[in-house]
């Protein structure tokens, strides 16, 4: 398969699943997929990072090479929502190694803190951020805090995640 002319070829949830399916079975497809992913191309990148986020979850060790890019897409301002909803999706999911703890945080609660942001990227730095906070105990008030003066204005979903946080930090 070639991810690239399969990621163009169809935008379906079936497709993504296929182009993940095979870029697991080697190293060298999941690299390529990850190049997709990087792409300039906007639509490109923005199919391959559905791909790469069920890939992630499918087998976590094939990302790990590549989490440098991942988290760089974080920090960028021109990025599309989708790159980043994907990214965070792949980062709640996976243990994340500590030379990208910092970076994390610091987008993840700029993502939660920030009116604008689509709601399923809060939704995932609000769980990103919980699993971090078993390593980083003193983030968890920071964490707290958002959750509960965030909580009236957001969507029913980040207050679905949110109030089942903060049932989890209040146990802690």
């Amino acid at each position: 398969m070639n991810i690239r002319e399969a990621i163009h070829e169809e935008h379906s949830r079936e497709q993504a699943l296929r182009v993940a399916e095979y870029a697991c079975t080697s190293a060298k497809h999941f690299k390529e997929l990850m190049k997709c992913f990087n792409s300039n191309e906007s639509r490109l990148a923005q199919r391959a990072a559905w791909s790469v986020s069920w890939a992630a979850r499918k087998k976590p060790e094939m990302v790990m090479p590549h989490l440098a890019d991942l988290v760089s897409v974080l920090e960028r301002k021109d990025t599309h929502p989708a790159l980043i909803r994907n990214a965070v999706r792949v980062l709640e999911a996976i243990d994340i190694p500590e030379a990208y703890h910092g970076k994390v945080m610091n987008a993840c609660f700029g993502f939660i803190e920030n009116p604008a942001t689509p709601v399923a990227i809060k939704a995932f730095s609000l769980t990103t951020l919980f699993n971090l906070s078993v390593r980083y105990p003193d983030i968890r008030p920071e964490l707290k805090l958002i959750i509960e003066e965030r909580m009236p204005e957001e969507s029913a979903a980040f207050k679905a995640r949110g109030r089942k946080i903060l049932q989890q930090l209040r146990r802690q």
